[in-house]
């Protein structure tokens, strides 16, 4: 299996780098939102049970989002800090080095492929790339 040459690394170097700033953006962009919109105050103003269910879906919503854009934020650092060490490329489980082509697609893989998909058998997951 080939390793990355000088000019992959660089450029998912900078998709990552790319990327965390689009995190960090959508992130603060949530948080503003949910300050100008709180949830407490749009349940305090309805008026029956199903506008408060909406009420509480909104907030749930807005929460998983931002529980998700966070977790992504966590893997495009923990990929940053990878990338500058020899390491960057190899699995997690197995060692084995994980394919160029699955790198660029997903610069924050942490497994080859046989062993993301046994993990995400292990949890239930259809496998993702």
């Amino acid at each position: 299996m080939t390793r990355l040459t000088h000019e992959q690394r660089s450029d998912i170097e900078q998709r990552l780098r790319s990327r965390r700033r689009e995190l960090l953006s959508e992130i603060r962009t949530a948080l503003v939102e949910s300050g100008d919109h709180t949830w407490a105050e749009l349940a305090g103003r309805v008026h029956d049970s199903a506008e408060a269910a909406v009420a509480d879906v909104l907030a749930d919503v807005n929460a998983a989002r931002i529980d998700r854009e966070v977790t992504e934020l966590r893997e495009t650092e923990s990929a940053l800090t990878r990338l500058a060490g020899p390491a960057y490329g190899d699995c997690a489980d197995c060692g084995a080095h994980i394919p160029v082509a699955r790198l660029l697609v997903q610069p924050g893989a942490l497994r080859c492929m046989n062993c993301q998909t046994r993990v995400e058998h292990a949890l239930g997951r259809p496998p993702s790339l």
